[in-house]
């Protein structure tokens, strides 16, 4: 059985495509960089992190866009030996104007190198290419209204790709126009000589949900797929094929942005991003989500087994709604392969230690919005260790020194070895739990005026800002080992100096905070853990890391 979600910790908006035998499923990484992120697998049930196709600044711009902006949902496709890859890059969200600049990327291997972007155009968010087979391509996306109140609830439009003159051509057409159903995640497929309109529904919280409509032309009208098996409480609530809103005792929440594949063997399968609730919920007089369910580890990325109907619609293969923690594995899968991609699977999982004795840093780690030049870090300076520079602070937009990982449970363990002299307070290292700028557990080490060398707990909630602990002095010249023991989303912090025991400082500070729904500016991404260095004075002083641990308890 394949065990979802088969793309843990914060994987959302799946894009899925199949080249011969190898599956690859194409990420969001909002303000990450690199820029999406690219999972292969030959049987459905493995996945393997392989490539980050927005690898170059000449692609990809992200200093200064707020927290969950940036790259929002890539489109996956390929046709006559070359990958396409669509996404939105979006530099202002928070206001009724949305900018949502619409991109397109090549390659004839999965492992690049990818192109320039192509701009396209950038009504809305969302975009997904369609080859016909005609041989002429169209571009779908949903459309955002600054309007108050808005024109329509949902809206979708679509227009001609040219690949020759790698432009958009011809004129932008609504296909979906609607006053009570919001759509977005739009793709298009054909079979039988019908054209499906595959769209996510109802936002992407709980309510999320997925559509499917159909026509013989690709520019309409479209018909919803309507049956009594899909539950509906409201004139207003959509049509959803698969959704967990009804369910908020299943494991799999907020179930919705669909993309399809078909295996060798004609099985259909869905990818579509979910999330996984904690126990705790926003209070009731939250300033947005108030009571919501808080799900700290993200969207993360599951697949459903899927059927096509005796009269052309698409359900699910059980015939109900509700997406499966457990769903059964296509029947081309081989044993020795599922061995050896299993083994691929626990080498590159959750459970990692990483010494800095590569020359590269490993692939999982991402940084905020910028790529860790030699200017913020080295692998080569002192080797067997990652030597840090302090730049600016923690909530800089722009020239950060940090690299995370995504916590994918709610009971993980997180812990670094480093060395780290600071001279002022204004320099700082250690380790990380955040979220995004506004939102972040830091066990660090500093200095201060009066006790010298220490170490402190810093967290700042939605700008509030402030230390869990005192300032703990410590030796100079001594290793310091930083822990944060996560337990139901409650984490412990300690520390130790070389050849002496764990001391705790902290115990079973909530982290929920740092979760989708309880941040009031972003709440698309995920919570991740990681190591960085700060110096606000502006000289640069570095920390050297011994290593660098994340295990699952």
């Amino acid at each position: 059985m394949i065990h979802n979600p088969i793309l843990k910790g914060f994987h959302p908006d799946p894009s899925i495509v199949r080249v011969g035998e190898d599956y690859y499923i194409a990420t969001s990484t909002f303000e990450w960089w690199p820029g999406i992120r690219l999972h292969h697998s030959t049987n459905l049930v493995h996945w393997e992190l392989i490539e980050y196709p927005l690898n170059r600044t000449s692609q990809l711009d992200l200093r200064g866009v707020g927290a969950s902006q940036g790259v929002w949902a890539p489109c996956l496709t390929y046709d006559k030996g070359t990958f396409y890859l669509l996404y939105t890059v979006v530099t202002a969200f928070y206001c009724n104007m949305y900018d949502t600049n619409n991109y397109l990327v090549t390659a004839t291997d999965i492992h690049g190198p990818w192109s320039e972007p192509i701009a396209l155009n950038n009504f809305g968010f969302d975009p997904s290419l369609f080859h016909d087979d005609d041989g002429r391509k169209y571009m779908v996306s949903m459309v955002t209204d600054h309007r108050v109140p808005k024109k329509y609830v949902g809206r979708l439009v679509l227009q001609e790709y040219d690949p020759v003159q790698k432009k958009m051509t011809g004129p932008v057409k609504d296909i979906y126009r609607a006053d009570k159903i919001f759509l977005e995640g739009p793709h298009i497929f054909k079979r039988n000589g019908w054209y499906y309109l595959f769209s996510a529904d109802t936002g992407t919280g709980e309510l999320h949900g997925q559509t499917i409509q159909r026509s013989r032309d690709i520019w309409g009208p479209y018909e919803m797929y309507q049956a009594d098996f899909m539950e509906r409480t409201a004139e207003n609530e959509a049509y959803s094929i698969l959704t967990s809103r009804h369910h908020e005792d299943i494991l799999l929440q907020k179930s919705g942005h669909c993309d399809l594949v078909e295996t060798p063997e004609g099985e259909w399968y869905a990818v579509h991003l979910c999330g996984r609730a904690s126990d705790r919920r926003n209070p009731a007089d939250a300033i947005r989500f108030a009571g919501a369910r808080r799900y700290m580890l993200g969207r993360e990325t599951a697949i459903q087994k899927m059927k096509w109907t005796d009269d052309d619609w698409l359900v699910m293969a059980d015939g109900s709604t509700e997406p499966k923690e457990y769903v059964e594995e296509p029947a081309g899968n081989h044993r020795v392969e599922k061995q050896v991609m299993e083994s691929a699977q626990e080498s590159t999982g959750a459970n990692m230690r990483d010494d800095f004795t590569a020359p590269v840093l490993d692939p999982d780690y991402q940084s905020l919005r910028i790529p860790m030049t030699e200017h913020y870090l080295s692998l080569t300076e002192r080797p067997g260790y990652l030597r840090m520079y302090g730049r600016s602070g923690l909530s800089s937009k722009f020239s950060q020194t940090l690299i995370a990982k995504r916590l994918t449970e709610y009971d993980m363990e997180t812990s670094t070895k480093l060395e780290f002299e600071p001279e002022v307070f204004k320099q700082m290292a250690g380790l990380i739990l955040m979220y995004d700028t506004d939102n972040y557990l830091y066990l660090h080490v500093s200095r201060d005026e009066d006790c010298g060398k220490c170490i402190a707990l810093l967290k700042a909630e939605n700008k509030k800002y402030e230390y869990l602990t005192d300032y703990l002095p410590v030796f100079f010249g001594l290793p310091i080992y930083l822990k944060a023991d996560m337990r139901n989303g409650y984490i412990t912090f300690a520390y130790r100096l070389e050849g002496s025991d764990w001391q705790t400082i902290a115990e079973n500070i909530d982290g929920s905070f740092m979760s989708d729904e309880a941040c009031t500016e972003g709440w698309f991404t995920g919570a991740m853990a990681g190591i960085c260095c700060q110096d606000l004075t502006g000289f640069g002083k570095y920390a050297d890391f011994d290593w660098f641990e994340m295990k699952t308890k």
